[in-house]
């Protein structure tokens, strides 16, 4: 598949997982973190024999993209090994439940779910988990931070007890501590992530009041090279408008929201990863889930209220290595919030001018600060310096 060498999280990761041990591992999107999971569990799979038609791995995670994305690299790097896979969400129709419940029944050996569908399988009484070797909890704080405590500790419950148990989070607050007390025995730890935008994302932000926002987009957009452009808006109803503003602008747009099917959200996706369409407007729902390479550009439409939305939107650019730029729009009412991502990433990210011809934007009062770091020093990461050759991203 033309990878050469493993990423900081798999380099440290794969051998505890090969010897046996639950692992809390803390790293963010885009670090590899899915192969350093299943690798090694394929790689357990195919050295011990199934005791019958049952699952043996589950994973679990907060979305229905991210179920998608991660069965995805399940058929490609277990293309020959014949071991089977099926991913389980909500948003479907009636006949993928029975496609999902056939696999399920008939013993797919990895189940990718998300909680609440797997709940209602579980409900249904034919799910059996008592041959499960693995579990995994994948973006573990972001399901908690979905409300999904309950149904994690539901399905907890019903799980074989004799299994190995791996969660990977990008933040390691109290609840995510108090989870692992439960859910994981005698665990590892691997600390990589530090919530900051990588070192090649080319992070600026402009100061510019709502009615100029369209404009600028329009400025920073035409005439230029930038073949995948994202942006993210907090509500779906703004996703919505911003669409149809570009779109009246003659601009190559389409959205994605939770008022799509997951067909719709599928085939828009697929024709931004294709470039049929040049701009994906979205909201977080896909600040996470979403896996491709070769997004240049990626625009705050919003400041994001959590620095951690900041950190994994921006994430989305700048990819396997390479470089983007990263937007923020910053209006008169959360000037106070950017502050509080720049104290976050500690970092200080430079204010650009807004083009000739627009009126002057919001002032941006910024408060004294003990140890800034300006943007484009040196590098945010701790996890040592870039790989050379092919990486493993996932």
């Amino acid at each position: 598949m033309g990878f050469e060498e493993a990423t900081p999280i798999q380099e440290q990761s794969i051998p505890i997982i090969l010897a046996g041990n639950d692992l809390i591992a803390c790293a963010q999107t885009g670090t590899g973190k899915t192969a350093a999971f299943l690798l090694p569990v394929l790689d357990h799979l195919l050295r011990n024999e199934s005791n019958g038609e049952k699952p043996r791995v589950l994973v679990l995670v907060p979305t229905r993209e991210l179920a998608i994305q991660i069965d995805q690299q399940i058929e490609g790097l277990a293309y020959f090994t014949g071991v089977s896979s099926v991913a389980v969400y909500g948003g479907n129709s009636g006949a993928e439940f029975d496609m999902e419940r056939k696999a399920i029944k008939s013993g797919a050996a990895l189940i990718v779910a998300t909680p609440g569908r797997l709940i209602a399988h579980i409900n249904m009484g034919y799910v059996d988990f008592s041959a499960l070797n693995f579990l995994v909890l994948d973006e573990a704080d972001r399901m908690l931070d979905m409300g999904f405590l309950p149904d994690l500790q539901r399905i907890l419950n019903v799980l074989n007890k004799d299994r190995q148990t791996l969660m990977f989070s990008a933040t390691m607050p109290g609840p995510i501590r108090k989870l692992a007390a439960t859910a994981l025995r005698n665990h590892k730890e691997v600390n990589l992530a530090v919530s900051k935008p990588a070192e090649n994302v080319l992070q600026a932000a402009y100061l510019v009041h709502d009615k100029q926002k369209i404009a600028l987009i329009e400025k920073l957009v035409v005439g230029r090279d930038l073949p995948l452009v994202l942006i993210f808006s907090a509500t779906k109803k703004s996703v919505k408008e911003i669409e149809a503003d570009l779109k009246q602008k003659k601009l190559n747009a389409k959205a994605i929201h939770s008022d799509l099917t997951q067909d719709e959200r599928g085939k828009v996706l697929n024709e931004f990863k294709n470039r049929t369409i040049q701009i994906l407007v979205a909201t977080d729902i896909v600040s996470r889930g979403i896996d491709i390479d070769d997004i240049s550009l990626v625009i705050n439409f919003n400041v994001p209220s959590d620095a951690e939305d900041y950190v994994h939107r921006v994430g989305r650019t700048a990819r396997a290595e390479k470089t983007g730029m990263a937007i923020t729009f910053i209006n008169q009412d959360e000037v106070s919030n950017f502050m509080r991502i720049e104290t976050f990433i500690d970092a200080t990210i430079r204010k650009l001018p807004l083009p000739e011809g627009f009126d002057e934007g919001p002032a941006y009062e910024a408060r004294h600060r003990s140890h800034p770091r300006s943007f484009g020093g040196s590098s945010h990461r701790k996890s040592g310096g870039k790989s050379k050759g092919g990486v493993m991203r996932s």
